[in-house]
C-alpha cells in the first residue's frame, strides 16, 4: 500500500477514548425515567441484565471513573477482580470495556482489542452501550492498522444497529485508503460530507490522498483549494493546497497562493519560504529565461534567512546558491556555496564555488575550491577534474593540467574529451 508523499496523512483517527456504559442495576431497567435509546431501530435483542448487586455497581462506577481520569493502577486495581470473577456477566463486560480502554492508553493495541472484544461477545450488553463499543472496536482496529476488519466491524454496526453517522463513514473512507482502494474511500468520504454541515477538515486529507494516488491529480487540486478557501489562514490547508497542485504540476496556481499568501504576511516557517523558492526555480527551468524566476527564490529565500526563519543549513545555502547561479548573479552565488561547505558532507558546493570563480579568473582560489571538493567527494568526478584542469592553466600550471586532464580521462564522462585534449598536446599516454 502506497502512501502520498506530498500529504501528511493521520496515522489513525482520534479515539473518543471516554468509557461508554454506566452500569444498570437490572431492577431499573424498566424505570419510566431512563433516557432515550441512541439505537432505537437496532435489529440486536436488548439482553435481559443479570447486575443485582448495588455494591458491584458502585465498584465498576469508580473503576471506570479512575479509567476516564486515566488513573490506571487504580482501574486495573478495581475491575480487575470484577472481570475476573463477579457473578454478573453484565459487570464482566463493563470491567473488561474499562480495561481495554486503559491498555489502548498504555499503547497496547492488541491486549485492547482483545479485551474489548470478550466484552462485546460476552452478549450481555444493554443495546446502547454494545453499539458503541463495537464502534470503539472499529477504531481500535484502525489504529492498530488491522484494515479490513475495521471496515467489516463498522459495516456490520451500521446493519445491525440501524445507523449512520458521517464519522462512521469517515472511518472506513480511512481504512479503505490505508488499503489502497481509492474509489472506495472516495465514496465513504464524499459520503460522509455529505451528511453534516460541518465536516472535519482532516477528511479532505483523505479525499485529496485518494485523489492523488488514483491519477485524479486535478480533484485533488479543486479540494485542496476548495479547503483553502474556507480556512484562509490555516497553514496546514495552504501546506496541503500547495502540495497537491505541485502534484498536479499546476505551479503557476501554486505560485499564486504562495504569493498571496507571503504578501498577507502568513509565511510563519521555513517551509513557506523554501517552497515558494522550488517552485520559482521549477518555472524558471521550464522557461526560456530562467533568471527573472530565480531572482524572485533569492529574494525570498534572503528574506527568510534575514529573518531567522529559514535555517543557517547546507539544503539551504546550497539552494540559495543555485537560485542565484541561475539569476546570473555570481557573487551571491560565490558568497552562498561558500557559506555551506562546511556544512557539507561531500564536495559539491565547493566545485559550484570554484566553477564561479573560473568565471572571474580567480584560479588560484578556484583550484583550492574545486580540489577540497573533488577531495571530499563529488558525483561527476570527471567534470571537476576538467574544471580543476581549467584552473591550472589559468595559473600556467602545465604540469598540475596535464594531471588533472589524465584523471579526468578515467571518467567514462569526460574520457573523451580529455584524451583529446592530451593527445593535442602530445601528453597521451
Amino acid at each position: 500500500m502506497k502512501r502520498v508523499p506530498l500529504i501528511k496523512m493521520l496515522a489513525g483517527t482520534a479515539l473518543a477514548l471516554a468509557v461508554v456504559s454506566t452500569p444498570v442495576i437490572a431492577s431499573d431497567s424498566s424505570s419510566k425515567d431512563k433516557k432515550e435509546a441512541l439505537y432505537p431501530n437496532a435489529t440486536r435483542k436488548e439482553p435481559k441484565l443479570d447486575l443485582t448487586s448495588e455494591k458491584d455497581q458502585k465498584a465498576i462506577n469508580e473503576g471506570l471513573d479512575a479509567v476516564n481520569n486515566q488513573d490506571k493502577e487504580k482501574a486495573i486495581q478495581i475491575l480487575q477482580p470484577i472481570a475476573d470473577g463477579s457473578k454478573s456477566k453484565y459487570a464482566q463486560a463493563l470491567a473488561l470495556q474499562g480495561l481495554a480502554t486503559v491498555h489502548y492508553q498504555d499503547g497496547d493495541l492488541k491486549s485492547a482489542i482483545d479485551l474489548l472484544k470478550r466484552a462485546i461477545d460476552d452478549g450481555v450488553m444493554p443495546n446502547d452501550t454494545f453499539f458503541q463499543l463495537e464502534y470503539m472496536l472499529a477504531q481500535f482496529y484502525l489504529a492498530d492498522e488491522q484494515y479490513q476488519p475495521s471496515i467489516d466491524t463498522i459495516e456490520k454496526w451500521r446493519a445491525e444497529g440501524r445507523k449512520e453517522t458521517p464519522e462512521s463513514y469517515a472511518l472506513e473512507g480511512n481504512a479503505y485508503y490505508r488499503l489502497g482502494k481509492y474509489p472506495e474511500a472516495i465514496a465513504a468520504i464524499k459520503k460522509a460530507q455529505s451528511m453534516t454541515d460541518k465536516p472535519n477538515d482532516s477528511w479532505n486529507q483523505i479525499l485529496m490522498a485518494s485523489y492523488s494516488e488514483s491519477g485524479q491529480s486535478d480533484q485533488a487540486a479543486q479540494v485542496a483549494q476548495q479547503q483553502l478557501a474556507a480556512n484562509p489562514n490555516d497553514p496546514n490547508a495552504l501546506s496541503n493546497a500547495v502540495a497537491v497542485l505541485m502534484q498536479a504540476q499546476k505551479y503557476p496556481e501554486a505560485i499564486t497562493l504562495m504569493e498571496k499568501s507571503h504578501a498577507d504576511g502568513q509565511f510563519k516557517n521555513e517551509k513557506d519560504y523554501v517552497n515558494l523558492a522550488k517552485l520559482y526555480l521549477i518555472t524558471g527551468q521550464n522557461t526560456g529565461d530562467a533568471k527573472p524566476s530565480a531572482a524572485k527564490a533569492v529574494a525570498v529565500l534572503n528574506e527568510g534567512m534575514n529573518k531567522g526563519v529559514v535555517a543557517s543549513s547546507y539544503d539551504n545555502y546550497k539552494l540559495l546558491g543555485d537560485a542565484a547561479y541561475m539569476a546570473d548573479d555570481s557573487s551571491t552565488a560565490v558568497a552562498a556555496y561558500k557559506k555551506a561547505i562546511p556544512l557539507a558532507q561531500d564536495g559539491e558546493a565547493a566545485v559550484r564555488a570554484g566553477q564561479l570563480l573560473l568565471q572571474d579568473n580567480k584560479y588560484t582560489e578556484a583550484k583550492g575550491l574545486i580540489q577540497q571538493g573533488i577531495d571530499k567527494g563529488v558525483q561527476h568526478k570527471g567534470t571537476a577534474y576538467m574544471l580543476l584542469a581549467e584552473a591550472c592553466r589559468g595559473l600556467k600550471d602545465k604540469p598540475g593540467t596535464i594531471a588533472a586532464m589524465e584523471k579526468a580521462a578515467q571518467d567514462p564522462e569526460t574520457s573523451a574529451k580529455a584524451k583529446a585534449w592530451l593527445k593535442a598536446q602530445g601528453a597521451s599516454k
